[in-house]
């Protein structure tokens, strides 16, 4: 794979050719870093989610059964703005941590089927380095994550949002 051309024509093909829906941060605190992006970017809509085996289907780490646990905070939109705190690993979360420390993790583009979106990926050459299915209401949506080393130095998200979210926990 073309390192420019054909990575930008392969994360269009799967994930869309317009901006992220989503940009997410890793942090230590979730409640401080909710009260510090509050403050920052005026929001106050924050939705707070936790995630593990317990609520994620078929959740996957590195090709093999995923035991990762963690909490997030979700707001605004256009793009919308996600805090995650890892909780229990291994992810790819412990991952990026242990080598780039807390910050900036990936981007996350809203797909009509995570599984479309998974497949294309694969076809073009991308591993899917962690995902789930059915955190909705109804046992519906779902995540991948691609790395994109050497080229977009970040991770990319591809998000079937729920049609009905779990609640929104407290904070």
């Amino acid at each position: 794979m073309r390192v420019n051309e054909d990575v930008a024509n392969a994360i269009s093909r799967a994930l869309g050719s317009r901006g992220p829906d989503q940009v997410a941060m890793l942090v230590e605190d979730l409640e401080a870093s909710v009260q510090m992006w509050s403050t920052a970017l005026g929001l106050s809509d924050w939705k707070i989610y936790t995630y593990s085996q317990d609520n994620v289907a078929d959740p996957m780490y590195r090709g093999q059964p995923g035991k990762f646990k963690m909490r997030l905070a979700i707001a605004g939109t256009s793009p919308q703005i996600e805090l995650i705190q890892p909780l229990e690993g291994p992810s790819i979360y412990h991952d990026w941590i242990a080598e780039h420390g807390y910050g900036m993790h990936h981007l996350g583009f809203f797909v009509p089927s995570v599984e479309s979106a998974m497949t294309s990926l694969e076809e073009d050459g991308f591993e899917i380095i962690q995902s789930g299915r059915g955190y909705g209401l109804d046992y519906d949506g779902g995540f991948a994550y691609i790395e994109t080393p050497g080229t977009l130095g970040l991770v990319l998200e591809a998000i079937e949002v729920p049609k009905r979210r779990r609640p929104s926990e407290a904070l």
